[in-house]
């Protein structure tokens, strides 16, 4: 399928099954978290139903669509253009059965999906509080980055609302903002199951969690073996490689 790029677009290729992806380069583009993210959920099941929380320009989504069998996912974002800009790439992509692009607020999420009607919930939400840190002169990408329009309440709220009983929300985040993480998610009893940290180098702090909880699941927490993202030269590890199909 042809496509008409508008200004400041790109086509990237995600060298996943042919998967091609718009971005805006003046807007915010995907990074390494939702790369490791869709690698951290690509256990979702055969047929599943997903909800993508804040999908920006529809990057998990997308990828989830080549890493798994999942039945159909649908996208919500509040931005407007994001939200079209996405919406093209899945048709580019041919993708317009097993995937949906809703423009819409998370907080009236019941406006917007039936209850309890996903099997997965995934989310690589804004990490900064509404105050913190130096907010960039983009508007686009200040509300990716900072919670503006929404903050992890909304996310762990609407993710309780969307999820099927036993149903599992997979999240990245900052590592600073874990206990807040884990108690918002118990508050809506959402019982974080699986932590895995991600470390830029060996000898440095973790900057990314994946997180993987279960709606009304059991009380039982798994620590897996951290991600190193970069080796001692500066490259990227056999881990990561792999994780990007090189």
């Amino acid at each position: 399928m042809k496509i008409e790029l508008k200004e400041n677009e790109r086509l990237d290729d995600l060298q996943l099954n042919k998967l091609k992806i718009i971005q805006n380069k003046k807007w915010f583009c995907y990074g390494i978290d939702s790369v490791l993210l869709s690698d951290f959920a690509k256990e979702i099941r055969e047929n599943s139903t997903v909800l993508d929380l804040g999908a920006g320009n529809g990057i998990l989504g997308l990828l989830l669509c080549g890493k798994t069998k999942l039945k159909t996912v649908i996208g919500v974002e509040i931005q407007d253009e994001v939200c079209e800009m996405a919406t093209r790439t899945i048709l580019f992509n041919g993708l317009q059965d097993r995937f949906q692009m809703i423009h819409g607020d998370i907080k009236n999420v019941t406006n917007i999906i039936p209850r309890e009607s996903f099997d997965a919930v995934v989310s690589n939400p804004p990490y900064k509080k509404k105050d913190s840190g130096i907010q960039n002169n983009n508007e686009t990408k200040v509300i990716s980055r900072h919670e503006i329009l929404c903050n992890l309440n909304d996310i762990i709220k609407a993710a309780c609302y969307a999820l099927k009983e036993k149903g599992t929300f997979y999240m990245v985040h900052r590592p600073e903002r874990l206990a807040d993480i884990i108690a918002t998610l118990r508050e809506y009893r959402i019982e974080p199951k699986v932590i895995k940290f991600v470390y830029p180098k060996i000898n440095k702090k973790p900057n990314l969690v994946l997180i993987k909880s279960t709606k009304y699941g059991n009380s039982f927490l798994d620590i897996k073996e951290p991600i190193i993202v970069y080796d001692g030269n500066g490259e990227y590890t056999d881990e990561i490689k792999k994780i990007y199909g090189r």
